[in-house]
């Protein structure tokens, strides 16, 4: 199968699909080493690594290529954040076909106004009802292969209220999508409501220190959510990670003692594989030698 069929054999099995998300290979790699069964491309922390906050400063070319690398370098499904679309149904269209072909299983298309935000700040802006329809519709007939997922997320809660993000969910599942994302919901019983409300298969994004006010990753599955994202799992934990090390080094000019060495760091990034490659190339060319 490819990855995009694993990904829908995944979300065709009973219960919730956990997937932290990363922001490079690195982590996508460290996630699928911790056993689970999909990854998410995070837009922020794409952005973040860049030097940039999530405001919508990158572009399609900066995403699309981040989500090739990782795609590349994992076994598991890639779930990825294609923002906005980058433009109308044109560049919808185009987003799609660039992710597919770098071997994304699964993205995401929102109706944020462009340039824009992180899903749990304020100041955001969203389009039409039409507008957004449209695009989910581009994107569902812009795919080459029937397996690619698509989730329409909306960010209407924060503007235009929560039956307006319904609304918006359930006209996006009409067209064509997938899956269906309500960003950042205000309440626990708008958490419940959605899965009861929009008649198909339903993203959670738990976001730490968000809008959305559910951790508990069991009531998420309890109440019939069937993926949930933890974009900065991987992220925050690094800055944390960092800001510990470099602190110490600073305050005490000693180097922090890592848990691995060198050469488990490398194993943890494939290393046996190429040193396998190696071995078998010089064994043909000692082989040529002595014949």
């Amino acid at each position: 199968m490819n990855p995009a069929q694993r990904l829908r054999e995944q979300l065709a099995t009973p219960g919730l699909l956990v997937v932290p998300g990363a922001y490079d290979a690195l982590g996508a790699r460290l996630i699928e080493q911790a056993g689970f069964g999909a990854i998410y491309m995070t837009g922020a922390g794409t952005s973040a690594a860049r030097g940039y906050p999530d405001f919508g400063l990158l572009t399609l070319t900066e995403m699309a290529d981040n989500a090739a690398v990782m795609a590349r370098s994992i076994g598991v499904p890639l779930i990825a954040d294609a923002d906005t679309g980058y433009g109308n149904e044109l560049n919808v269209t185009r987003t799609v076909r660039e992710y597919e072909s770098r071997g994304v299983a699964a993205l995401h298309i929102e109706d944020q106004v462009a340039p824009k935000r992180c899903g749990h700040l304020d100041g955001k802006e969203v389009v039409s009802r039409d507008e957004f329809v449209s695009k989910i519709r581009a994107a569902v007939e812009a795919r080459r292969s029937k397996d690619l997922v698509i989730i329409a997320r909306t960010d209407a809660r924060a503007m235009l209220g929560f039956e307006e993000a319904v609304w918006r969910a359930n006209a996006a599942l009409d067209a064509g999508a997938d899956m269906a994302f309500v960003e950042a919901m205000q309440s626990l019983e708008e958490v419940a409501a959605v899965p009861r409300r929009v008649h198909g298969p339903c993203l959670l994004n738990m976001v730490p220190g968000g809008r959305t006010p559910l951790n508990d990753l069991r009531e998420a599955e309890a109440l019939g959510y069937k993926l949930a994202l933890l974009p900065g799992l991987l992220l925050l934990a690094t800055i944390d990670a960092c800001d510990v090390a470099l602190a110490e080094l600073r305050d005490h000019h000693v180097a922090p003692t890592p848990a691995a060495g060198v050469a488990q760091t490398f194993r943890r990034v494939g290393s046996e594989e190429w040193d396998a490659l190696r071995e078998r190339f010089n064994a043909g060319i000692r082989a040529t030698k002595g014949a």
